[in-house]
């Protein structure tokens, strides 16, 4: 019965294994999460598991506060010198100016967040860990000066390990330089706004950084001015747990709101209107 009978033939698998390349993936330092990086630049570099907020690149805050099309960058030519002759200071700056592809450790500018023009200046963890140099503290002061002649709001976007060692003085010159250019804004009555972003250390938390109208951090920041560890040894007691955090720093009154990425952009453009006497107006007209 032969013919009752069917000759089984090997057939070729159709179906494609679908492999995803292994830098498709991202995985969360705290948490452990592991998933598609695609996701994570959705959620704005936040971790969808357990809502760590991962360093965001400076060009990414600029297009977060500003709307498309209106960022202007102002005194990008402004190069670093180096005043005291510091070993290898030339070699170091030329070697950021590759990476970053920037002028220095902070991005100025101007543009319209909501339809709200507003000067942004956004600070570079990229160049030298976003350290304090002439420029940067030239920049933040001719930036306040245009804020305060176009009597235009000002937002500053921090993340600092400090003041620039290779500079010396000369950084440190920056926090009076800055401070003084920014209480212009105060006199007049123009707003002026800081989002502290992880770090925000060292001499720029220890002036511009903490002198906003309004001070927001993001959830999880580090801000201080010295480390920890210092502290610790300088006064010979451990500190309290989440010392130098956001939300310590919210609890103990020293900033006003710690504020999730995802909120950020929509909190600073009510801020900006809030503080500019503009009314917001519902789509009844009323």
């Amino acid at each position: 019965m032969a013919w009752f009978k069917k000759e089984r033939k090997p057939r070729p698998s159709v179906r494609e294994r679908l492999e995803i390349p292994p830098d498709a993936w991202e995985k969360c330092d705290s948490c452990g999460h592991i998933d598609i990086r695609d996701k994570f630049e959705r959620n704005l570099n936040v971790c969808p598991e357990c809502g760590t907020h991962r360093r965001f690149t400076a060009e990414e805050y600029i297009e977060l506060l500003t709307d498309e099309g209106t960022w202007r960058e102002l005194y990008a030519n402004l190069r670093s010198a180096d005043p005291l002759s510091f070993e290898r200071y030339p070699e170091r700056l030329a070697t950021a100016y590759r990476k970053s592809g920037t002028s220095d450790a902070i991005y100025t500018g101007s543009g319209k967040l909501e339809g709200t023009p507003l000067h942004l200046g956004v600070m570079n963890f990229a160049f030298m860990g976003g350290s304090m140099g002439s420029v940067v503290g030239e920049k933040i002061a001719r930036l306040a000066r245009r804020s305060a002649e176009k009597k235009v709001p000002l937002v500053l976007v921090c993340t600092s390990g400090g003041a620039r060692m290779q500079e010396g003085v000369f950084s440190l010159m920056q926090m009076a330089k800055t401070s003084a250019a920014i209480a212009q804004l105060y006199a007049l009555s123009v707003p002026y706004i800081t989002i502290l972003t992880d770090p925000t250390t060292g001499g720029v938390s220890a002036s511009f950084a903490m002198q906003g109208d309004v001070i927001l951090a993001e959830p999880g920041a580090m801000i201080g001015f010295a480390g920890a560890r210092v502290i610790r040894q300088t006064i010979g007691q451990d500190l309290p747990e989440g010392f130098q955090t956001a939300e310590f720093l919210l609890e103990k009154g020293q900033i006003d709101e710690v504020v999730p990425r995802l909120s950020l952009r929509e909190t600073t453009a009510r801020l900006l209107r809030h503080m500019s006497g503009k009314r917001v107006v519902e789509e009844n007209g009323e």
